[in-house]
């Protein structure tokens, strides 16, 4: 999960899965986050395409756990002066 800030909002995201929500704190946004997560996989189980979404994203299910097939780095951005 990334966190950001755009104006006056607080970003939260999952790109490997295209999920963004946006909340006026962080935890906000990251609750409105996994609410969205929630719907959008309950909906995509009831239509039988949550498999195929997750592994077009590079997802496996496995003992209900959603896995990544790969290793995932992350990244957290920071702000360097340079001399």
């Amino acid at each position: 999960m990334n966190y950001g800030r755009k104006g006056k909002w607080c970003i939260a995201k999952v790109p490997e899965l295209d999920f963004v929500a946006q909340g006026k704190t962080i935890e906000e946004a990251k609750a409105h986050l996994e609410e969205v997560m929630r719907i959008q996989f309950a909906e995509m189980r009831e239509m039988g395409t949550l498999e195929d979404y997750l592994a077009e994203c590079g997802f496996i299910i496995q003992d209900d756990t959603i896995m990544p097939e790969n290793e995932i780095v992350g990244f957290e951005k920071q702000v360097l002066q340079v001399a």
